[in-house]
C-alpha cells in the first residue's frame, strides 16, 4: 500500500474518523449602508433648481403681497424696498446653506426654518432641509424643526407683515401656521418615504451581491469538488493499468531466460495495457472537457466499474502472475452476481475501487506475493479486507508510493458514510481493511 513513512515505508498508519472537514458555510455579514449616501450630479443638480424655482415664486408673492399695501409716503416706500431686498438675500443666503444639509441635517433644518421667520423665500430651501433631516426618521429632529416652524410663521405673520402700513391682515395668524404645519407634515412624509425606498434599495442592492457571492463560492465549491473527483478517477485508473505495464517490463527486464513467445506475449500485455489506459484516460478527460466547455456534455458518462466487474479484475490481476485468493464470508461462498443483490451503485463502485487500489499497491510494493480478499456482507454493513505479506527487500526495488491512493480511498469512504484502515500485521502483513453501508 502506499503507505509512507521515513522509518519504514509500512509504518502503521491510522487514519483519524471521523476526519475533520469544514461544513460550515462561509457567513457573510452584510455592513450596514448609511442612508445618507452620496446623490448622483443630476440628482443635486435638480434639487437646487427646484428650490431656487420654489423661492422666487415666494418672492413674487411676497411682492405681490407687499404691493398691495397702501403707501403715502417716500418712506412707506423704502421700508417695503427694504424688506423684499432682506426677504431676497437671506433666501439666498438660505439656498447658499443646502449643500450642507447632508453633513448637517438638523442645523441646517433648524437655520433655514429659522431665517423663514424673517424671509418668505428662506421657506424653499426649509422645505428641502426638512425632507432631508425626515430622510433619516428620527422624531427627535422632526418634532424640534416642526416647532421652530410653527415659531417662525407666528412671528412672520404678527411680526414682519404687521409692521407694514396699510397692507391687508389676511388670513388669521392661525389659519397661516395651520398651512405652515400642513406644508411641514408634506415635506416629513415625503422624507420619510425617500428614507424607507433608499434602505429597500439598499437592503435589497447587499442581498443581491451577498447572493452573488453566495453564487460564486458555490461555483467555487463545485468546481473543486469535480477536480477531485476527475483526479480521483484518473488516478485509480492509470495506477492500475501502469502498475500491470510496470510489473511486465520489469520481467522483461531481468528475465533474460524468456523465450520469444513468452517475450512476445509480454510486449503484448504491456502494449494492451498501454491503449487501455490511454482509453480510460481519454473517457475521464472528455467528462471533464465536455463539462467545462459546453456546461453539460450531452452525452452520458461512462459507466464506472462496480463490484459485477470484480471476476474480471481478478482474472486480469491473475494474469499479470498475482495470485488472489478470494473469501466471501464465513461460508466461504464463490462469487455470483447474486452477492451484490440490493447493494448501492455507489457504495458498489467504491468497494471496486478500493479492491482495484489495493491490488495495484501489492503489485508495486509486493510483486510475486500472493493476495487475499475477503468479502463480507453482515446486516446493513459491507466489509472489505485486502491483505498481502511484504518483504522490505522487494519493496525498496520497486516504485516510489506517495500515498495518495490510500487518501483517495479515505475521501470514497467518507462520501459513501464509510471508513477504512490500512496497518502492518504482527505477522508481517499489509492490511486494508473497509467498512461501507450496504445502502
Amino acid at each position: 500500500m502506499e503507505a509512507g513513512s521515513a522509518a519504514h515505508p509500512y509504518a502503521e498508519r491510522m487514519i483519524p474518523w471521523p476526519p475533520p472537514t469544514l461544513t460550515d458555510e462561509p457567513r457573510i455579514i452584510p455592513v450596514p449602508a448609511s442612508n445618507n449616501q452620496r446623490l448622483a450630479p443630476w440628482s443635486r443638480i435638480w434639487r437646487y433648481l427646484a428650490s431656487i424655482a420654489t423661492a422666487i415664486v415666494f418672492l413674487a408673492l411676497v411682492i405681490a403681497d407687499y404691493s398691495s399695501a397702501s403707501s403715502d409716503s417716500h418712506l412707506a416706500e423704502a421700508t417695503l424696498g427694504g424688506l423684499i431686498l432682506l426677504d431676497l438675500v437671506l433666501g439666498v443666503v438660505a439656498l447658499c446653506l443646502l449643500p450642507l444639509r447632508r453633513r448637517r441635517p438638523l442645523l441646517i433644518a433648524v437655520v433655514t426654518a429659522a431665517l423663514s421667520s424673517v424671509s418668505a423665500s428662506a421657506l424653499a430651501a426649509a422645505i428641502w432641509a426638512a425632507i432631508s433631516i425626515s430622510t433619516q426618521r428620527r422624531w427627535g429632529g422632526v418634532v424640534v424643526v416642526g416647532g421652530i416652524w410653527a415659531v417662525a410663521t407666528f412671528v412672520y405673520e404678527t411680526i414682519v407683515r404687521a409692521s407694514v402700513s396699510g397692507i391687508a391682515m389676511y388670513p388669521a395668524p392661525w389659519v397661516s401656521i395651520a398651512v405652515a404645519i400642513a406644508i411641514y407634515a408634506i415635506s416629513v412624509a415625503t422624507g420619510f418615504y425617500i428614507g424607507a425606498r433608499r434602505d429597500l434599495l439598499i437592503s435589497l442592492r447587499e442581498r443581491a451581491e451577498n447572493a452573488e457571492r453566495e453564487q460564486t463560492l458555490r461555483d467555487e465549491s463545485a468546481r473543486g469538488a469535480e477536480r477531485t473527483r476527475i483526479a480521483r478517477e484518473m488516478h485509480d485508473v492509470l495506477a492500475h493499468r501502469i502498475s500491470l505495464v510496470a510489473l511486465h517490463a520489469g520481467a522483461l527486464t531481468f528475465r533474460t531466460d524468456l523465450t520469444r513467445e513468452e517475450t512476445a506475449q509480454a510486449a503484448g500485455i504491456i502494449q494492451d495495457n498501454a491503449h487501455l489506459a490511454l482509453s480510460e484516460l481519454r473517457e475521464v478527460l472528455g467528462v471533464l472537457r465536455g463539462r467545462k466547455e459546453t456546461g453539460d456534455s450531452g452525452h452520458p458518462e461512462p459507466a464506472q466499474p462496480t463490484l459485477a466487474d470484480l471476476p474480471a479484475l481478478l482474472t486480469e490481476a491473475r494474469e499479470a502472475g498475482t495470485t488472489i485468493t478470494l473469501q466471501t464470508g464465513a461460508s466461504g461462498s464463490a462469487w455470483s452476481d447474486a452477492t451484490t443483490e440490493g447493494l448501492s451503485k455507489t457504495v458498489s463502485r467504491t468497494a471496486y475501487r478500493t479492491v482495484q487500489e489495493a491490488f495495484t499497491n501489492a503489485r508495486k510494493h509486493a510483486p510475486g506475493q500472493p493476495v487475499t480478499l475477503r468479502i463480507e456482507h453482515s446486516g446493513d454493513l459491507l466489509t472489505l479486507g485486502v491483505r498481502n505479506p511484504i518483504d522490505p527487500r522487494e519493496h525498496a526495488a520497486g516504485p516510489p508510493g506517495s500515498g495518495v491512493g490510500l487518501i483517495g480511498l479515505q475521501e470514497r469512504a467518507d462520501l459513501v458514510g464509510g471508513r477504512i484502515r490500512y496497518s502492518i500485521e504482527p505477522d508481517g502483513f499489509f492490511l486494508l481493511q473497509a467498512w461501507l453501508p450496504w445502502t
